[in-house]
């Protein structure tokens, strides 16, 4: 008999082809679910996929049935590891599907910081270029990134693509590890205050934890060169975001790119959406992992996971 499986975000992966996880069992797959609809939809599933859909210690004690959680992404900040323990509940994520896509949003998010990208390209499509008098346009002092000093916190998979990436565009790379584990690295380990006096370029790739949450408040960030750009792919809690809001108003910073945020969406009082200046700040909705190939790379990482358990 099929285990009976249940997606409780399909959005969450775009509209790909899930094909590979539905044929493993008696699917069932649902846009969104809502946090009052997690223990009904998945009273009789054996095995519950979820993106960023929580469960909770009260939702996996109503689940008698369930025996595999997967994640559908690397963090497993939704789900209660403890409870899912002591329920005989395993939990699988899926890892090292998104280094690439991360990895170029990462050097690209800097690269369209240094050269202003968002606010020329405003200029050329509002029509301001063609009411020009003048080939050149210099409102905004652009910069490139080659000789630049690029600064890694968490030299992981993602972290360690980054900073080969950085080198290859002629930066001089550094890092620091958050877990404090000392490695034989091709980069030279430095502490965090160091780091972020030193580099132009400080970028975020490390998980979510106790340790790391608050990480960048605004005593780090007044440590950082008033020319130096923030890049944070990570976690959106390792960024004190209205630290970072006042930073960038007062210029203590000279820009940051955020694809993840503290509360996600958004809220609308956020302080990075009032900036005085808006063109500092380049952001996204947390969709850096996403490209195409990613997600598809997401999904035979899911089946592989769901096919390892049922051959136990």
């Amino acid at each position: 008999m099929k285990p009976k499986i249940v997606f409780l975000d399909e959005y969450s992966l775009a509209g790909r082809d899930l094909s590979a996880v539905k044929a493993l069992g008696d699917y069932t797959g649902y846009d969104m679910t809502a946090p009052d609809e997690v223990a009904v939809r998945c009273a009789d599933a054996e095995i519950v996929v979820t993106n960023k859909v929580r469960l909770d210690a009260a939702t996996i004690a109503q689940l008698p049935h369930l025996r595999l959680i997967c994640v559908a992404a690397t963090g497993v900040n939704n789900i209660d590891l403890d409870a899912a323990a002591e329920h005989g509940v395993e939990v699988r994520n899926a890892a090292g599907y998104s280094t690439h896509s991360v990895a170029e949003t990462t050097l690209g998010a800097a690269i369209a910081l240094l050269r202003e990208s968002v606010y020329y390209d405003e200029f050329f499509k509002s029509g301001r270029y063609a009411r020009s008098p003048r080939l050149f346009c210099f409102d905004r002092p652009i910069r490139q990134l080659h000789g630049r000093r690029w600064g890694v916190i968490g030299l992981g998979a993602i972290g360690r693509e980054v900073a080969r990436l950085a080198a290859a565009f002629g930066c001089e790379v550094s890092y620091h590890s958050t877990s404090g584990v000392a490695r034989e690295e091709a980069y030279p380990a430095l502490p965090l205050d160091e780091l972020l006096a030193w580099a132009d370029v400080v970028s975020i790739h490390c998980p979510l934890n106790a340790h790391t949450r608050g990480l960048i408040g605004a005593e780090q960030l007044r440590r950082m060169k008033p020319s130096a750009l923030l890049v944070n792919v990570a976690r959106g809690g390792i960024v004190d975001e209205a630290a970072l809001a006042e930073a960038l108003d007062d210029g203590r910073i000279a820009g940051a790119a955020l694809d993840v945020f503290s509360s996600e969406p958004v809220k609308a009082d956020n302080p990075l959406l009032a900036l005085r200046d808006p063109y500092r700040l380049l952001a996204s909705p947390h969709n850096a992992w996403a490209t195409g190939e990613a997600i598809d790379t997401l999904v035979r990482c899911v089946a592989r996971n769901i096919e390892a358990y049922l051959k136990k």
